[in-house]
């Protein structure tokens, strides 16, 4: 079987700064990829940039002109985009709908949905001329089952999941794959970020880790170029799940 090599292949990836979008950027990186990661963080961002040897670019998902610059700058530098991962995403507040402010609304859908695309568009029409590419979005088993506060947030997720799947039908014609990829619970600072109390260490240890869910990125793009994974769903036996 023939492998698509990430050598010396360039890669986006958003949200990079931690939890799973670090650890996709360090596995990409080991596998010889030249990585780009953003966050809106400047701090951390070049921090982590710094510690790991990643190229970074301070940028806000939902600002169009933050991604013409993150694009413009990887092109200047590298002339071509083979891999763009948008992992950037957020839960803005979990809480019932009739406690959700507008703008928590407007944030949870430009973080989680929006952002995404303006990426998408962008990287979409290099890969398009290149002939080549993969495309992942990360998305949320929130994009499928259902709980108590995560109705907006479940919401862009379910429609990052169904613009992959059209992206996907578009771009297929041009020798660019799209994957939907879809985790669950993770070791990540995800739940913290919310200001609630993270799992306990022996639950955390069998979550997904990010190293792990780079693992996955990786495999993915080195499918053979003739190959396509269109969504992936990925959950650790240790979370129980029961659908309404």
């Amino acid at each position: 079987m023939t492998q698509t090599s990430l050598n010396d292949s360039v890669a986006i990836v958003t949200g990079g700064s931690v939890g799973y979008g670090h650890g996709i950027a360090r596995v990409l990186q080991d596998r010889g990829a030249r990585v780009w990661i953003t966050a809106r963080g400047q701090d951390r961002l070049q921090a982590t940039a710094d510690e790991s040897g990643l190229n970074a670019v301070a940028a806000d998902v939902t600002a169009p002109e933050d991604w013409d610059r993150v694009v413009e700058t990887v092109l200047d530098d590298a002339g071509r985009v083979d891999v763009l991962v948008n992992n950037a995403g957020a839960g803005i507040n979990k809480a019932p709908l009739v406690e959700l402010s507008d703008d928590d609304i407007a944030s949870s859908i430009a973080t989680n949905l929006t952002g995404a695309i303006y990426g998408c568009r962008r990287v979409a029409a290099l890969m398009q001329e290149q002939g080549s590419g993969t495309i992942i979005n990360i998305s949320s088993i929130c994009d499928q089952e259902a709980w108590p506060g995560w109705s907006v947030y479940g919401a862009a997720k379910a429609g990052l999941h169904a613009f992959s799947k059209h992206l996907y039908v578009e771009m297929r014609i041009h020798g660019v794959r799209v994957t939907c990829l879809t985790p669950s619970w993770g070791d990540t600072d995800f739940v913290a970020a919310l200001g609630r109390e993270p799992q306990a260490e022996d639950i955390r240890r069998r979550m997904t880790q990010p190293e792990e869910l780079g693992e996955i990125v990786a495999e993915i793009c080195e499918l053979p170029p003739h190959l396509a994974m269109p969504t992936v769903v990925v959950l650790p036996l240790v979370q129980e799940i029961v659908p309404f």
